[in-house]
C-alpha cells in the first residue's frame, strides 16, 4: 500500500501560475481551483494511488509567526489566489480526498506528521510526500517515505537527499538553518553557504556539534576561521532558524489509514462546486463516485 500526502498549497500556486486565468459564474477568479482538480484527479488516477490525503495552509501564517516577526506571511500574495485558498479545500474534499485545514500548523507539518505516523505502519509500503519543498527532506527515511516533484516526476529517497543536499535527512534542518531559506523569510547565517553547510554537517550533523574554533574541526573547509567566528557570534540565530526549519510532528490528525482511502468524488458536493466555478464539463471526467 502507498500513502500519497499532498502539499495543496503548493499545488494551489502552481495552478495558479500555471493554468489558464478563468472565471466564475459570480465574476470571482477560480482558474487556480479548476486547476487543482484536475491535478488532483490525474494523481488519483495513477497506479497504485488508493490513499491519499491533502494539507493546505488555511492561513499562510502559523507559529513560526510568532517565534520570527520575518517569519512569511501572505503579504504579496495576490488577492485573486488568496481568495481561492477556502474554495480550493472544498474542491478537494468534493474530490474525495481528505483534506488537512492548518491553521497553528503549516501544511508541511501535517505532511510531516502523516510520514511519522505511517511511514512504518503495517501493510503500508511507503509514504509519498507530493511536494518540491525542501523542508520535507528531513521527513525522507530510506526509500519507505520519499518526496515527490510531480512536476518534474523526480523522486527523492536518502540517498538522493544526500546526492542533492550533501547531507542526510536528519541534518536538513540544520543545514537550512546555516543557509538560510528565503521562501520562509529567514536568512541563514552570514558567510554560510550551501557547500560549506553541507561539509561541516557532513561531519557534525547538528549545528549544536560544531566546535565554537575552526582549529578543532575535522574537516576541511575554504575559510574555516571565517565561518567559524560568524557562527559563533549567530549561534542564538541560528537555533532559532534551525526551530522554523524542522516540522512538527504532532499535528492532530483525526483519520486512520483506512480513511485515507479513496472511494471516489462525492456527486452532489463536487457537481455543486463545479456548478459555482463554472466548469461543469469537468464531471465528465469523474468515472468513480462514492455516493
Amino acid at each position: 500500500m502507498l500513502i500519497h500526502v499532498v502539499d495543496g498549497t503548493y499545488e494551489l500556486f502552481r495552478a495558479y501560475f500555471g493554468a489558464p486565468k478563468a472565471t466564475g459564474p459570480n465574476g470571482n477568479e477560480v482558474g487556480a481551483t479548476r486547476g487543482i482538480l484536475r491535478s488532483l484527479y490525474s494523481l488519483l488516477r495513477e497506479d497504485q494511488v488508493t490513499h491519499a490525503a491533502c494539507a493546505f495552509d488555511h492561513v499562510i501564517e502559523s507559529f513560526r509567526n510568532q517565534l520570527y516577526a520575518g517569519y512569511k506571511t501572505s503579504a504579496g500574495v495576490p488577492e485573486d489566489l488568496l481568495a481561492q485558498f477556502e474554495l480550493a479545500e472544498r474542491a478537494t474534499h468534493a474530490l474525495g480526498v481528505v483534506v488537512w485545514s492548518m491553521v497553528e500548523f503549516e501544511a508541511d507539518d501535517a505532511l510531516a506528521t502523516a510520514a511519522a505516523r505511517w511511514g512504518d505502519a503495517p501493510g503500508v509500503d511507503r509514504v509519498v510526500i507530493c511536494t518540491p519543498d525542501k523542508d520535507v527532506a528531513q521527513c525522507v527515511r530510506g526509500s519507505q517515505v520519499v518526496a515527490f516533484d510531480r512536476l518534474r516526476r523526480r523522486l527523492l529517497d536518502e540517498p538522493g537527499v544526500v546526492a542533492k543536499f550533501g547531507v542526510a535527512p536528519a541534518s536538513i534542518a540544520d543545514w537550512l538553518a546555516l543557509v538560510g531559506d528565503s521562501a520562509d523569510g529567514y536568512p541563514g547565517v552570514p558567510r554560510w553557504g550551501a557547500k560549506s553547510a553541507a561539509a561541516v554537517l557532513a561531519m557534525y550533523g547538528r549545528i549544536d556539534a560544531i566546535p565554537d574554533d575552526a582549529r578543532w574541526w575535522r574537516v576541511p573547509v575554504r575559510g574555516a576561521a571565517a565561518l567559524a567566528e560568524s557562527l559563533r557570534a549567530h549561534r542564538t540565530e541560528a537555533a532559532l532558524y534551525r526551530r522554523l526549519a524542522t516540522l512538527r510532528t504532532d499535528v492532530p490528525l483525526g483519520e486512520t489509514i483506512d480513511d485515507l482511502r479513496w472511494r471516489g468524488a462525492r456527486r452532489d458536493e463536487l457537481t455543486a462546486l463545479c456548478r459555482e466555478i463554472g466548469d461543469e464539463a469537468f464531471l465528465e471526467r469523474i468515472t468513480s463516485w462514492r455516493d
